[in-house]
């Protein structure tokens, strides 16, 4: 086994101290938001370190040659923001019963809530022995515990063997079912979802022009508008901007074709605009944000034009970020997503671990539920 051949750890504040060779060697070139690129562009805009909370940890195993044979996108954190798996209640009690939460291990696409592989390696038998360092390192670094969020399904169990706690969470994708065409989608729809869609589109689309842009047609110019984009839509919820007005001409930069902006504009001048990020044969949908409230807008731009365009190029599936059960009714059905969390406070471990086994069963449930009442067609109509 991969996994009892001796491997030592090290760990790195900046994953320029790695290699983009190495990095990517373990991480493939399926998911982007794993990639030495995105995780590059992350650090180098200022988008993590510094006060953001997010401490970059980088975890590499090597065998005996000083070969990369494992790495882990590992962040020690100050606070809980930016992950899309809440546990701030596990924060606070551990905080009430007089112990620290913070600092904590995060491995982890930083504000990336993007199901995939988080210990990357070409040998997935290698993954056991990334488990057991990262507790350790937990232990050395003095961290309250490990997180590993939206992890693969294969992942997750093999950390459930290895004695980390499970936790199941839902997102909506949609399903390329062979469509030649947007309207063989809306086909294969329901009369009433059919017309409502249309409705939509038709609302969202008057006045406006629509563009999917990459690579090259990402000029600064671009990028400038979609940075107000992005802070409005911020403004709006009372949050706080993630990610630096330098971040997004460098991911443009060093991911190229992989980046599809979707601009919405009035007269040329753009208005809105939705960034997704593609990877094998998945379009990935992230960040949105619009400077003048159309209605259906951020329907048309993160979902209608996601299924146009993966349609159009052949792609199997669209994955339109975390949360939203009003995707069901656009054609987007639940699926589980995974994380694994391990505690080394014993009480709080024992808490967590009865909470999730009641929550994994309530989100199953959902599951089906939803999946039930989704928006295709049945017996015909």
């Amino acid at each position: 086994m991969a996994d009892e051949i001796p491997l030592t750890l090290d760990v790195y504040s900046r994953i320029a101290e790695i290699g983009q060779a190495a990095w990517d060697g373990c991480a493939g070139d399926g998911n982007p938001f794993t990639s030495y690129a995105f995780l590059s562009a992350l650090e180098d805009s200022g988008s993590v370190g510094g006060r953001t909370g997010w401490h970059p940890r980088h975890a590499v195993l090597r065998d005996a040659a000083g070969q990369v044979v494992v790495v882990a996108p590992c962040y020690a954190k100050t606070n809980s923001y930016g992950e899309y798996v809440f546990d701030h209640a596990w924060a606070n009690a551990l905080h009430n019963a007089g112990g620290n939460y913070y600092p904590k291990l995060q491995v982890a696409a930083p504000f990336s809530p993007v199901p995939g592989a988080r210990i990357l390696t070409r040998n997935p038998a290698a993954v056991p022995a990334m488990a057991r360092a990262l507790v350790a390192l937990a232990g050395e670094l003095d961290c309250s515990s490990v997180h590993i969020t939206f992890c693969s399904c294969s992942e997750w169990e093999t950390l459930g063997e290895e004695g980390w706690l499970q936790r199941l969470g839902t997102q909506f994708h949609w399903e390329n079912q062979g469509f030649s065409a947007f309207d063989d989608f809306l086909a294969a729809l329901s009369s009433r979802k059919r017309k409502a869609i249309k409705r939509e589109r038709r609302d969202a689309q008057a006045g406006l022009t629509f563009q999917a842009l990459s690579g090259e047609a990402l000029t600064p110019e671009v990028w400038r508008a979609f940075y107000r984009f992005y802070t409005s839509t911020v403004d709006r919820k009372w949050g706080g901007a993630y990610l630096t007005p330098e971040f997004f001409p460098l991911l443009g930069e060093r991911l190229g074709e992989k980046v599809v902006l979707m601009i919405a504009a009035r007269e040329g001048r753009p208005i809105a605009g939705a960034l997704n990020l593609r990877g094998g044969d998945v379009l990935y949908g992230r960040n949105w944000g619009c400077t003048e409230d159309v209605p259906f807008l951020h329907f048309e731009l993160c979902y209608y034009q996601a299924i146009d365009y993966a349609i159009t190029h052949g792609l199997k599936r669209v994955e339109a970020g975390a949360q939203g059960e009003h995707k069901i009714q656009r054609g987007y059905l639940p699926q589980p997503t995974y994380s694994a969390h391990y505690i080394r406070h014993p009480g709080l471990r024992r808490a967590v671990a009865q909470f999730l086994e009641v929550e994994r069963a309530s989100v199953e449930e959902a599951m089906a539920e939803m999946t039930e009442e989704g928006p295709y067609r049945r017996d015909g109509w």
